[in-house]
């Protein structure tokens, strides 16, 4: 009798404690979840972070171990000013989306880890070389990965087909070179009887990001802006004088453009309330196009001169030096993961970037979206031309050396060669000491 009670209770003891256990068996894995923050560059709020937001939930439901902390911390400059200022606070996150254009920056700061240095198997050295070459052009330098593209683009040209057909220009044909899109400016800029312009027939934005808009002239005029170590610039090249001579013409010679500087951020409104008819923006821009305007458009890559290119743009991730090597392990786990080819696919469908992976477009998802919607594979067909994004040493202060000079020429206050051999002049003060 006292054996058979003896064992009723250690039943009954070991299955309160298994109940127990098992209760507290997701407090146990939650306490030993490894928490990868990371700076995402947008305000808080709207579709991009729920985007964002998406991803983290549904890599942590996969991956239980590993917590995916989003920080959406404001613009690019604002993002990198803030994860460079907790760096040296001694708490920066494991984890930034910053400008491609920021590596030399990140690089000369000690803040980042090379990413080649933690693909050890065979499988994620492979995962490094997959992704377009140009966008790695940003990406790497001295043999080594800084940086892992996700959220990138180049510049492209978009049309309003409706106004193409009022000016008697075929709506399906844009212009291909220079010449032709002068052309086609003057037959869509439309003046009232007073002589006041109602619709701009070209709209090239200069605020905002200036030198990168500025790249889509260079870059078909044959001339780089920079060499690959980031330590020269070419700005006072004849070539990029050319180019700016063209880009200044536009509005004041030829009054097709809007003169003085416009604004980055309104000009995909401006197109669709049909005050211009041929606008320069970012391919990131593409599904907000494709959502908001009221009129058949159509997308190309930049107008020719020497050569068809463009600059690429956007943002890499970037792995910070003070984290943790399990932090480590589990932010390349999860930028793996984000950029494989289906979810690469995916992005560039919901955004409007540029999926970073050849095989992205291989999809089943890309090819249907591509099929229904051909101008999402513009921006991939001008990548085999197109050329790294302006990035040095001192980046933010050649930058806007080369943005003041390009804002001086187009408000008339310097004539374009005097305003390239200024700003020419300032980077080469600013970079002489990084070529010892």
């Amino acid at each position: 009798m006292l054996t058979r009670q003896l064992t009723q209770w250690m039943r009954h003891v070991f299955t309160a404690t298994l109940i127990s256990l098992c209760a507290a068996l997701p407090n146990v894995v939650q306490a030993q979840a490894t928490e990868v923050s990371f700076f995402y560059p947008v305000a808080v709020g709207g579709p991009i972070t729920k985007l964002i937001d998406a991803f983290a939930a549904d890599f942590e439901k996969e991956n239980p171990t590993i917590k995916i902390k989003p920080i959406y911390s404001g613009t690019y400059q604002e993002s990198i000013v803030k994860a460079l200022t907790a760096m040296k606070s001694g708490e920066p996150p494991v984890l930034s989306v910053l400008l491609s254009t920021d590596m030399f920056t990140l690089i000369d700061e000690e803040a980042i880890v090379d990413w080649t240095s933690l693909a050890k198997t065979p499988e994620e050295q492979q995962w490094l070389k997959s992704f377009y070459p140009a966008f790695m052009e940003n990406s790497q330098t001295g043999g080594k990965t800084w940086g892992i593209p996700f959220q990138r683009s180049t510049i492209v040209m978009y049309w309003n087909k409706e106004l193409f057909k009022e000016a008697g220009l075929d709506p399906n044909k844009a212009p291909a070179n220079w010449t032709e899109m002068l052309n086609y400016a003057k037959k869509l800029t439309r003046r009232d009887a007073a002589g006041n312009v109602t619709q701009w027939g070209v709209q090239i934005p200069s605020s905002g990001f200036p030198y990168w808009l500025f790249q889509g002239l260079t870059t078909p005029n044959n001339v780089v802006l920079m060499n690959k170590e980031g330590n020269k610039t070419y700005f006072d090249h004849p070539n990029v004088i050319e180019a700016l001579q063209y880009w200044v013409d536009l509005s004041q010679k030829h009054k097709v453009m809007a003169p003085g500087v416009i604004e980055w951020g309104t000009t995909p409104r401006d197109f669709f309330e049909r005050k211009v008819a041929i606008m320069w923006t970012t391919t990131g821009n593409l599904t907000n196009v494709k959502n908001n305007a009221k009129f058949d458009f159509g997308v190309a890559m930049l107008p020719a001169s020497k050569r068809a290119g463009s600059p690429t743009g956007g943002g890499n991730f970037y792995l910070f030096k003070k984290s943790t090597p399990a932090q480590q392990q589990a932010a390349l786990k999860f930028v793996k993961w984000i950029t494989s080819p289906e979810r690469a696919a995916q992005w560039g469908i919901d955004t409007g970037y540029v999926a970073v992976r050849p095989d992205a477009f291989d999809t089943l998802t890309m090819r249907k979206y591509a099929a229904g919607f051909p101008p999402a594979a513009v921006a991939r067909d001008q990548l085999q031309y197109s050329v790294a994004e302006l990035s040095t040493h001192e980046n933010q202060r050649v930058t806007k050396a080369l943005n003041d000079g390009l804002q001086a020429a187009l408000t008339g206050t310097k004539k374009p060669d005097q305003a390239m051999k200024d700003a020419q002049r300032e980077a080469e003060r600013i970079l002489r000491p990084y070529r010892k």
